[in-house]
């Protein structure tokens, strides 16, 4: 099935839009390759300068000691600082998020205002500001602890409306529901609304790793030794600033392409986690915009019709993915656990039958096929019983004295007899 995602906001171009679509692509790839071409002419030859292509300018930004003495000691230093800072950043915005929502007005008043003073002041003004303090008040490393610091509180700020907007964004039953079981405002908020924004809020904190990096370049104007102070200095050595200034680039690009790779990895691996088993469903979830209706089809066919026509219910995990997914519904199924409370919908995916089924199916016909034994026994029994009665009563008849006949008047009985009735001879 066609891929929609990108179509949600927007209706698909048709052939003439993809047409003007692909004629505008094409005219935008060639001006971008007429100023690159330009440029790469003005740096070849420039008006006043030497050749700045020259692989003499370039060698010395590429080579050995360049990356041994230069590079990776300002790299280390940039991920020092930035590590620090991230961990401080994180520390203060759940202090300073978690304080504006306590009910106590004091606690949240005063967050407000660090919060909002901190994302108001400019991350450059606060590391001359600490840079300033810290050297007159003799502290080692005043550059650093500047740069650190000034991190902290800017993106700790952001840190905090982060955890702010998450507990926010929760449904109101959450709150209601702690309250009802008895916990107070500050417990509910401390044990079941911020543990779930903290974790909804991970990925835009992971993204915020990419601004504490790059701003770590800022501590270069207060003389701190990071990755774009060591590439200016070894530009000011071979008076090749731009070589090395591409090459910090290059090396800038990388590490923030990394973070930013590990913030798109982290909501996928979120997404997988679930606290709690999916709700049970009648049958299998129709696919949107799936005309096939593969999943009731599959349905239809694993479900044995009953002799009047009608099917048993069954009862099926309910399914997660996508129109493409669902026809491997089967499988999946099987794979998101047991239903205890409907055993007949789990499934084995190697033969695609169902062993709870097969179960009962064989019990069922054990049963019908005690019952028959049981029928026929019943039966053999009633004849033999039968039986027996015939023989006994055969016996009585044999057993029992003749019977007079019983006379009626006018019949013929005696007829021949003369001497019959009659009185006896002496």
């Amino acid at each position: 099935m066609a891929d929609t995602s990108n179509s949600v906001l927007f209706d698909a171009p048709g052939p003439k839009g993809r047409r003007t679509i692909r004629i505008a692509n094409w005219i935008a790839g060639v001006i971008f390759a007429i100023v690159l071409v330009l440029i790469l002419m003005r740096l070849h030859n420039p008006p006043q300068g030497e050749n700045q292509l020259s692989w003499e300018l370039w060698k010395p930004a590429i080579e050995r000691e360049a990356w041994t003495d230069f590079y990776l000691p300002g790299l280390w230093a940039t991920i020092r600082a930035t590590i620090v800072a991230v961990i401080g950043a994180v520390a203060f915005g759940l202090v300073f998020g978690v304080g504006r929502l306590l009910p106590n007005i004091v606690i949240r008043s005063i967050s407000a205002v660090i919060v909002e003073f901190c994302r108001a002041v400019p991350v450059l003004l606060l590391m001359i500001f600490f840079w300033r303090w810290f050297a007159f008040a003799g502290m080692p490393s005043p550059s650093y602890w500047a740069v650190v610091l000034a991190l902290v509180l800017y993106n700790g700020s952001v840190v905090a409306e982060l955890v702010r907007s998450g507990v926010g964004n929760l449904p109101n039953g959450q709150r209601e529901a702690a309250v009802a079981l008895g916990l107070t405002e500050t417990q509910s908020l401390m044990q079941v609304e911020v543990p779930q924004a903290v974790y909804a809020m991970l990925p835009a904190a992971v993204t915020q790793l990419v601004v504490v990096l790059k701003d770590t370049a800022l501590g270069s104007i207060i003389m701190y030794t990071d990755l774009l102070q060591e590439s200016r200095r070894l530009g000011s050595m071979y008076f090749n600033i731009l070589q090395t200034l591409v090459m910090a680039a290059v090396i800038y690009f990388v590490a923030c392409w990394l973070l930013s790779r590990l913030a798109e990895w982290l909501p996928e691996r979120m997404q997988q986690r679930t606290a709690a088993p999916a709700e049970p469903e009648p049958v299998a979830p129709i696919a949107i915009m799936d005309p096939s209706n593969v999943n009731q089809i599959a349905v239809a066919k694993e479900v044995k019709e009953l002799p009047l026509g009608g099917t048993p219910r069954k009862y099926h995990v309910h399914h997660r993915g996508t129109n493409a997914s669902i026809r491997n519904w089967r499988r999946t199924r099987y794979e998101q656990g047991y239903d205890e409370t409907h055993p007949e919908s789990q499934v084995d995916p190697l033969t695609g039958e169902f062993p709870a089924a097969r179960k009962a199916a064989e019990d069922e016909k054990a049963a019908k096929a005690k019952a028959v034994r049981a029928k026929r026994k019943a039966e053999a029994e009633a004849a033999d019983g039968a039986d027996r009665h015939g023989d006994k009563a055969a016996h009585h008849t044999d057993a029992m004295p003749e019977h007079n006949p019983v006379f009626k008047h006018g019949n013929d009985v005696g007829k021949g007899h003369p001497n019959l009735g009659g009185k006896p001879k002496i």
